[in-house]
């Protein structure tokens, strides 16, 4: 029974400290997007991203660019040093703060109070579908291909908003589908995460999981943010 005991202490303790890794690193980088944008705003280098006649060429670099980066880093997760993939990580976060700059920019000249009421909103609903994701015993696996899907087009749909805009009451159904689609996610990947700890392996593997964890942790919550943040602009 005291051998039981330890076995299910050592485990939960394991966990723990593999949870400890991925949100230290998503928040970490979190933390980078949110100094590069604001950094980026106030201290000059909007020009480099938004021209008179809209974005720039530097902004489509930096924008496909961190989206080229994400998903080769996570087809090559477990290639490389868990220190490598975490500094790749944190450039994609730099990458990220200076795309949705100009997003930013847009809110602050609106309504300024609209950032922080789109980041608490975000963080709020973050939370509480990690929660979610982690303590429910309902097998969440089926949404993947779902979710998937509703990323691809969220994506496909972005990038042709940018040849043709897209009107009001279309943009505001794209904003609630993409916060509800990111929200799902992030219930989706804390069960995943939690059921990959499971099924063992050694420290190198772990600690490369928690650190593509912490990818998909942070693009579900600053796509949220974003997605939150143009709801609450709408015209």
């Amino acid at each position: 029974m005291i051998q039981n005991t330890n076995t299910v202490r050592t485990a939960k303790s394991g966990i723990d400290l593999y949870l400890k890794k991925i949100f230290t690193l998503m928040f970490g980088a979190v933390a980078v997007t949110a100094v590069t944008t604001f950094l980026t705003i106030y201290g000059g280098g909007i020009s480099l991203l938004v021209g008179r006649g809209g974005m720039t060429p530097f902004f489509y670099i930096v924008l496909f660019g961190g989206l080229a980066l994400s998903i080769w880093a996570q087809t090559r997760a477990f290639s490389m040093k868990p220190a490598t993939a975490a500094l790749l990580l944190f450039i994609y976060s730099i990458m990220v703060g200076l795309s949705i700059t100009p997003l930013v920019w847009g809110g602050l000249a609106v309504n300024p109070a609209s950032i922080l009421q789109a980041f608490i909103i975000a963080a709020l609903m973050f939370g509480c579908m990690a929660l979610f994701g982690y303590k429910t015993a309902k097998d969440l696996s089926f949404l993947g291909i779902f979710l998937m899907m509703g990323m691809i087009g969220l994506i496909l749909v972005g990038i042709i908003s940018m040849i043709w805009p897209l009107g009001s009451a279309f943009s505001t159904i794209v904003c609630l589908i993409g916060v509800l689609v990111f929200a799902l996610f992030t219930a989706y990947d804390m069960q995943s995460l939690k059921r990959a700890y499971t099924f063992g392996g050694d420290d190198t593997m772990k600690n490369q999981l928690a650190v593509l964890g912490a990818l998909h942790l942070y693009i579900s919550f600053v796509a949220m943010f974003q997605y939150i943040l143009g709801l609450l602009n709408r015209d």
